[in-house]
């Protein structure tokens, strides 16, 4: 068996917990169809405040009841005092009553890696942004990923990275081998995709009280998605001509240090102007990208930056930011911006907003873009390295 770590998945981990859903997903489909005959099982912690998917709760699962901190300590010591971990599974409680096949190889997805002396394993490394930004992680999480991320790597018997991107910063900051290293994209769900249904589309409309035009911006409220630039060029577009976009609309839940950012919205004076939507289902998620006049998504940096993708797959003009995977990501679909000018954001989203023409060409270009990564191809690719580890 193989185990997968499912845990960001089943604690709603934003971009980690969509890449553990969907990849176990695919990963499932293809046993279904028989292109390979690894049985799919996962494992997750603090199983007492997880909330699985049906998909999820469809297969053998082993959890342990250690909290998020206990248990990143256990594996990192289980590191610094070579003790394996392998009992972990004979102990952990599971969804059936027969006895589990013992796994042969674990998947970390969410940068925690125990230490397994009979287990093959592979890590998936998303980004490095603690080395990068420091400013922009918790200390606690600084901490931990600075001391425990070194000895991850280094255990693994593959590593995964999202992007080109990331595979440069891991080979730059620990000088791993670059034939342990395996760049695997993440993917798009079929699901996003331009909606036609009008009804829906109004029904969506009048559910968020939105206007005709608005600007959208979709991801996580936390310094490194650098939301206060585009409010800066927001505010801006507002004073030349109102009417271009009456509205900005951020989907995303809260995430750390997000204060400034809420702080931000007040000082600009774009109090109801701005506005946060949070607990947004992919279902209605598409209706918004479908709706919007524009897409911005000015991250300072991004291991790999599904939204931009989303957002293309729906048929919504981009705009980002030029930092990072980004340009690796959106290629020459989307219109690529220095994240911290606030000017050329100014400049670029009123020149998308007043050109139809502009906007038509974006809108062509983007699901093309989109359709270059999904996840059956990255569930591919994925198994393949567990293939040639349990050879």
């Amino acid at each position: 068996m193989i185990v997968i770590d499912a845990s960001p998945a089943v604690h709603r981990k934003a971009g980690l917990g969509r890449y553990a859903e969907e990849l176990i997903g695919a990963l499932v489909a293809q046993a279904e169809t028989g292109k390979t005959d690894h049985e799919i099982g996962v494992f997750y912690h603090d199983a007492l405040r997880a909330a699985p998917s049906r998909l999820i709760q469809s297969l053998n699962c082993f959890a342990t009841t250690q909290t998020p901190y206990p248990w990143r300590l256990r594996a990192l010591i289980s590191h610094w005092l070579n003790l394996a971990q392998d009992e972990l599974f004979s102990r952990a409680q599971t969804n059936t009553r027969a006895p589990l096949p013992a796994p042969r190889l674990f998947h970390a997805t969410e940068h925690l890696l125990p230490r397994f002396k009979g287990l093959k394993t592979v890590f998936t490394l998303h980004d490095l942004i603690f080395k990068i930004f420091p400013e922009y992680h918790l200390p606690r999480n600084r901490v931990f990923l600075t001391l425990a991320m070194p000895s991850f790597l280094r255990r693994a018997d593959a590593i995964i990275c999202v992007s080109e991107h990331t595979k440069r910063d891991a080979m730059r900051i620990y000088r791993l081998p670059e034939d342990k290293l395996r760049v695997i994209h993440e993917g798009i769900s079929p699901r996003f995709r331009r909606m036609l249904d009008s009804s829906a589309l109004r029904a969506t409309q009048a559910r968020y009280a939105l206007p005709d035009r608005f600007i959208l911006a979709v991801g996580t409220i936390e310094p490194r998605k650098n939301l206060i630039t585009l409010f800066k060029a927001f505010r801006a577009l507002l004073e030349e001509d109102d009417s271009l976009a009456p509205e900005l609309i951020v989907v995303g839940k809260s995430g750390w240090l997000h204060a400034p950012t809420f702080r931000a919205i007040h000082d600009l004076g774009l109090t109801g102007r701005v506005r946060l939507l949070s607990g947004v289902e992919d279902e209605e998620l598409v209706k918004l990208y479908s709706l919007a006049t524009v897409f911005a998504f000015p991250s300072l940096y991004e291991g790999f930056g599904l939204p931009p993708l989303e957002a293309m797959a729906c048929g919504a003009p981009v705009v980002a930011s030029n930092a990072a995977s980004l340009p690796e990501v959106c290629g020459q679909a989307a219109l690529l911006l220095p994240p911290l000018d606030v000017q050329a954001w100014t400049q670029t989203l009123r020149r998308v907003l007043t050109d139809h023409d502009l906007r038509r060409d974006l809108q062509a270009r983007g699901p093309a873009q989109a359709g270059q990564f999904s996840w059956s191809r990255a569930a591919e690719e994925t198994r393949r390295i567990y293939d040639e580890l349990l050879r």
